[in-house]
């Protein structure tokens, strides 16, 4: 076993393998690729509008309940349209 080792040891190359100046180049561009990707991400989720619970409650008490007489029935005459816009 110590005939392998240092044979091995032998063999082994003088200058360490390392990724080099490509591997740096590679890591680099991700880097910067991340960095955009996450500044657009905040853009995008800083344009979204979420309503608070107030709000919420103010426009659940504001808002009348639908009745019966709001949707219209397949009878009655007219064009046939509820007032929500449907058939």
């Amino acid at each position: 076993m110590t005939d392998f080792t240092a044979l091995a040891a032998a063999a082994a190359p003088a200058a360490p393998v390392g990724p080099g100046l490509l591997g740096f180049l590679v890591v680099a561009a991700i880097g910067v690729a991340l960095y955009f990707l996450v500044k657009s991400m905040n853009r995008q989720i800083s344009k979204i509008e979420v309503p608070h619970e107030e709000d919420l409650a103010k426009r659940e008490a504001s808002e009348p309940a639908p009745g019966p007489e709001s949707a219209s029935t397949p009878g009655e005459s007219g064009s046939g349209r509820r007032a929500d816009g449907t058939h």
